[in-house]
């Protein structure tokens, strides 16, 4: 089973991710003569509170993605309520070696969430942590994610 494991940052379990376009968009767009934005590498916090997926809106922008729907999420300042949000269909890789096939998701819902302010670009949810085997040993200071 592919696997890597890294020191925990100061800020939690950070890992190097890709995200992208997907291949259908990326197709309309090339067949519409209009260029394909280059994929983008993230800074990514893994978070099991999470349950989707969230990036950065500066990041979403730079790949001009566009809703494909909505969703409603809670968060600690949201309470019981919950926030409407828009979704936006993107492609995710996690990369353990450069040699070996990464942790690929062709089509992710992904949301938007302020998170360049926290020094990272993305949180990794449960959506992508279902596909995985993650071990987090906070006494000695790294975590594996096995996939």
């Amino acid at each position: 089973m592919p696997h890597f494991t890294l020191q925990i940052a100061n800020n939690g379990p950070v890992l190097v991710a890709v995200l992208n376009v997907t291949q259908s968009r990326a197709s309309a767009l090339a067949a519409a003569g209009q260029p394909v934005p280059p994929m983008q590498r993230l800074s990514a916090l893994v978070d099991t509170e999470a349950s989707c997926t969230c990036v950065d809106p500066e990041i979403i922008q730079t790949l001009g993605l566009t809703p494909t729907g909505s969703t409603t999420i809670l968060t600690p300042s949201t309470g019981a309520t919950g926030h409407t949000t828009d979704q936006y269909d993107a492609s995710l890789q996690i990369y353990h070696t450069t040699e070996e096939s990464p942790l690929s998701i062709p089509v992710i819902a992904i949301v938007a969430s302020v998170l360049r302010v926290q020094g990272i670009d993305a949180l990794i949810g449960r959506d992508v942590l279902k596909y995985c085997l993650l071990s987090y040993n906070g006494q000695s200071g790294f975590f594996t994610l096995a996939f």
